[in-house]
């Protein structure tokens, strides 16, 4: 381990020592008050480092600017990450475990659970021989999303502090809140952050570029019953539980997550409660086409219907809210932050992929209130359980090449 990947691993370290699980059930925001703490301790920390104008407003947004060192012409760049974690699996005392020096052979992640990374299974871990690898001790997440985010910029702030005679122009850092419930990114004040464009630093393998992403709504179906006595049910019973099982198995099954790849959308039934007199069925609809996103819902209200029919006695509903929508548009609209972004990829000889996320970034919300946020490799791989790990060779290539932008945007 290098000097430079030390001193992002160090921080790394202290910052997944703090549990900040967000909870998509809250109705507050910040979802769960350790982001709130989390953000003084991030705030504190930019201070020392030398961020100016450093604050944590009332949703919990941390913010600070690292002041032009020139007085060439140069856009406002900002940096994101984010400070929740998923609350799919445990984000309590996480144990990060260093692989120093990967022979390219099986990580043992916790032997007496038998939990293992293999090359065979994690094809990445192929491009990461040499590299020091890390990972949780099998109880927990890594939390590298996208904490790893966070210590890379901050190590960047204190590396550009620390050498005046890299020239950049301004840049504004921002820690956010509740990424993972899709909630947070709302709250931000894009005007006030004043930024011309911006990258979040989230995406996963080396080289991943997100300059598009899904289409995005919730659905809801909301179901009520006809209840009495089962032994004199027949002709007057509507049964939500049986509706509600009838809807989700009757939705094709070449249009499921689970059945799906690359830009191909879905639809994600992904809960569902009910009783005799009530049920409701949740889920996610996606798509990156608009037009296939539209027929997607479409298709869910004409099932609706179909439903009505077969069960006159029910009253069932159906109700869309909308999430986000694909930032691809825009940034062709919009093009410099892409342009300086594969101008550095270039030069630190990162082979790219420009992707279309399968899901949805704080950077896609961003882009369509007006500031063009592409999502650029943070270099950790299967986040949002405890096989999460990461290459600290690739979030080496994360910090120069943030920092190649950031010097390259001086005219």
């Amino acid at each position: 381990m290098n000097p430079l990947q030390q001193k992002i691993y160090d921080r790394f370290v202290r910052y997944v020592a703090v549990d900040t699980t967000s909870d998509p059930t809250s109705h507050v925001t910040p979802t769960t008050p350790s982001q709130i703490s989390f953000a003084h301790t991030l705030a504190q920390e930019m201070r020392t480092i030398g961020f100016t104008d450093v604050e944590v407003d009332e949703y919990g947004f941390v913010t600070g600017l690292i002041p032009a060192n020139t007085d060439k012409k140069a856009p406002v760049i900002g940096l994101f990450a984010h400070m929740d974690t998923v609350c799919d699996y445990n984000g309590k005392d996480i144990r990060p475990c260093l692989h120093a020096n990967y022979d390219g052979g099986i990580i043992t992640i916790n032997a007496e659970k038998k939990m293992f990374l293999s090359p065979e299974t994690d094809h990445n871990l192929k491009l990461c021989v040499g590299d020091d690898i890390v990972t949780a001790d099998g109880n927990s997440l890594l939390a590298a999303d996208d904490k790893i985010g966070i210590a890379t910029i901050m190590t960047l702030a204190e590396h550009l502090l620390a050498h005046p005679e890299i020239k950049h122009g301004p840049v504004k850092a921002a820690f956010t809140i509740d990424e993972e419930t899709g909630t947070g990114i709302a709250y931000l004040d894009v005007e006030k952050f004043g930024a011309d464009f911006a990258y979040t630093i989230d995406g996963a393998t080396l080289g991943e570029i997100d300059c598009g992403n899904f289409n995005a709504d919730t659905v809801t179906i909301d179901i009520i019953g006809k209840t009495c006595h089962p032994g004199s049910a027949k002709g007057f019973m509507a049964n939500p539980v049986r509706i509600a099982a009838d809807i989700v198995s009757s939705w094709p099954e070449d249009k499921l997550p689970e059945t799906t790849e690359g830009e191909e959308g879905f639809v994600l039934f992904k809960d569902v409660e009910g009783a005799l007199d009530h049920a409701v069925v949740k889920g996610i609809v996606r798509e990156h086409d608009l037009g296939k996103f539209e027929q997607f819902k479409k298709m869910l209200e004409a099932l609706v219907e179909e439903k009505r029919r077969k069960y006159p006695a029910a009253k069932i509903d159906i109700t869309f809210k909308k999430q986000y929508r694909n930032m691809r548009d825009i940034l062709k609209e919009r093009p410099q932050a892409m342009e300086l972004l594969e101008m550095a990829l270039k030069e630190n000889n990162v082979p790219y992929r420009l992707t279309q996320a399968r899901g949805g970034t704080d950077g896609a919300q961003m882009t369509l209130r007006g500031l063009p946020t592409p999502n650029i490799f943070a270099g950790y791989e299967n986040p949002h359980g405890p096989y999460e790990w990461l290459s600290l060779g690739w979030v080496e290539k994360a910090f120069h090449t943030l920092e190649s932008i950031l010097k390259n945007a001086v005219k």
